[in-house]
């Protein structure tokens, strides 16, 4: 078991998992392709079943990693009943993951309405004309609802729905993972201790 109070792994990453994250992520965004804030998101429905699909970070501080959805959605009301969900961020160009699990609490409307006017202008009718996860006729229906809201907010002043807002994942874990030669891979797991510090352990690859 490795406990440190500096760094941790064999490229000495900070002991606070979230300044780790920050660098790994930084890196990713050099070399990969296409969206490195990518990340599957995994919940679990009412029955128990587990779901999982693939969202993107839109914010992460000390506080936790956030992200925005339609809260009518399938993943919206997992996460809501639930208040618990993981999250696997992986990067094929670094060879590198990071695995979260925590819980799940709603960003302040400050936060969800900042966010939602950076958003382009269709998508932000969108987030009024898709009804998530439910099922739809065709293409044109949805396409024809868009057009409707485009005439019902003819400017830029689009008020954010009632049903869309973010959620933040408050990490109780942390897994940081390195590809390594002939699968000898490097593993560590970070968890809080009882004086509020983050402890790393290794793990068997």
């Amino acid at each position: 078991m490795l406990k440190t109070a500096l760094t941790f792994g064999e490229t000495e990453l900070p002991a606070d998992p979230f300044a780790a994250f920050e660098i790994w992520l930084r890196e990713a965004e050099s070399t990969e392709l296409n969206d490195p804030n990518a990340m599957s998101l995994a919940s679990v429905d009412a029955d128990g079943l587990p779901d999982v699909r693939t969202v993107l970070l839109k914010g992460v501080d000390a506080r936790g990693f956030v992200f925005y959805t339609n809260f009518e959605s399938r993943k919206g009301e997992e996460l809501l009943g639930q208040r618990k969900a993981a999250l696997l961020f992986h990067w094929k160009s670094r060879r590198r993951q990071v695995r979260v699990r925590g819980t799940i609490e709603i960003v302040s409307d400050a936060e969800a309405d900042a966010y939602f006017q950076t958003r382009a202008r269709v998508s932000r009718l969108g987030a009024w004309a898709s009804q998530q996860s439910r099922p739809l006729a065709s293409r044109e229906e949805l396409e024809q609802r868009v057009a409707e809201l485009d005439r019902r907010f003819p400017g830029d002043d689009i008020p954010r729905p009632p049903h869309w807002s973010g959620l933040r994942v408050i990490p109780v874990q942390f897994e940081f993972w390195q590809d390594g030669a002939f699968r000898l891979h490097d593993s560590y797991r970070l968890v809080k201790d009882e004086s509020g510090e983050w402890a790393a352990t290794r793990l068997n690859p």
